[in-house]
């Protein structure tokens, strides 16, 4: 007898075979008969004996074993908006996740009329919609981080808060988005208070950019010629007023800067402590979404139990390796490629656990 070890589900591989060839089934199986004696099987028994054991078909001497389905990955929920170009927001969120080995939900927040050349028109979703798309997914998954990015309005920051204050979901990571990078406004100033008020204490992670981050906090804006140690001094300063106001942990991202250098700034067991990650600045006009892509892929690894040092570390090398693999596409500020590893070999991945765990509102 020819032994077949399949991982995955065999019932429509075998159904064809039922109706001819006898089997005789493991012990494993619970239809099995106790003397391991012949029988023959509908479609339903058989599809609850697969997962449990060992089916022989005894016609053509073969013996198909089921060792087990894929295991299913981590979902992740973005709600944001929608970008035509695929560059920023909901496809590009979609990308990321796909990319980290994640499975992609989405709520979408607001329409746009947008390209590589900037946002033209912007049209907020109905809050009652979102508000029902958001419990019909959160129903039916089990949602293992959640990644926020555009919100519009005040309407739609007060039913994503409600929906996340109610819901207590794990990995929350919010990239609080003013502006767009052509300086379309993205979230009006009552959006804006309700977002600080509501949505930081469910926050795991704020992610702003250094700009971002000083209007938040009120922050006199950075000015043009700053030397990098002028630029981290500001972002050490927004971090600490952004924990004054409710976020747990923060990440002030500067990618535009002289050089790229993000800032981490977590809630410890010995209080705040801070963590700066340097690279050089890649000179590129394909950046456009690069918040968006950074945030999604901190979910990610968040999804995937890693600590959040090292999360930053990880998507602040997907972002720099999405940009050097970016093709020139668009006459404005072109897209990352977020999906440039689908043409690299596969690398064994380990997950490494922070010594310390850092604060987290879960």
């Amino acid at each position: 007898m020819t032994l077949v070890s399949i991982e995955g589900n065999l019932l429509l591989l075998a159904q064809p075979l039922l109706s001819s060839c006898p089997l005789a089934l493991s012990s494993g199986c619970q239809n099995a008969p106790p003397d391991g004696s012949q029988t023959n099987l509908n479609r339903q028994s058989f599809a609850s004996c697969l997962p449990n054991g060992e089916a022989e078909f005894l016609c053509l001497g073969l013996s198909i074993k089921v060792v087990g389905m894929a295991p299913a990955p981590p979902v992740v929920l973005t709600i944001a908006g929608f970008d035509p170009s695929s560059g920023a927001g909901i496809s590009a969120d979609i990308k990321t996740i796909a990319a980290h080995d994640c499975y992609g939900i989405a709520c979408i927040t607001a329409l746009t009329v947008q390209s590589t050349r900037g946002v033209w028109q912007i049209l907020p979703m109905d809050p009652k919609v979102i508000a029902a798309t958001l419990d019909e997914l959160a129903s039916d998954f089990d949602i293992e981080s959640v990644h926020i990015g555009m919100l519009a309005n005040e309407d739609v920051v007060l039913a994503v808060a409600e929906f996340l204050t109610r819901r207590a979901l794990p990995h929350v990571v919010l990239d609080p988005i003013l502006k767009s990078s052509s300086g379309s406004a993205l979230l009006d100033p009552g959006g804006i208070r309700r977002m600080v008020q509501q949505l930081f204490p469910v926050a795991e992670v704020v992610a702003p950019n250094l700009d971002e981050a000083l209007a938040l906090t009120r922050l006199p804006p950075a000015e043009s010629g700053e030397s990098t140690a002028q630029a981290v001094d500001h972002m050490r300063e927004a971090a600490r007023h952004l924990h004054a106001i409710g976020a747990a942990n923060v990440v002030v991202t500067g990618g535009h800067l002289e050089k790229a250098i993000d800032l981490l700034s977590f809630t410890a067991s010995r209080g705040v402590e801070q963590e700066v990650f340097k690279a050089e600045r890649q000179k590129s006009t394909s950046t456009h979404g690069t918040g968006c892509a950074f945030s999604s892929a901190l979910a990610c690894h968040l999804a995937h139990g890693r600590g959040l040092p090292e999360a930053v570390l990880l998507s602040k090398a997907y972002i720099s390796a999405a940009i050097s693999n970016a093709h020139p596409l668009g006459h404005g500020t072109g897209p990352l490629h977020h999906l440039y590893r689908m043409n690299q070999p596969r690398r064994p991945t380990k997950i490494v656990s922070e010594a310390e765990q850092v604060h987290s509102r879960n």
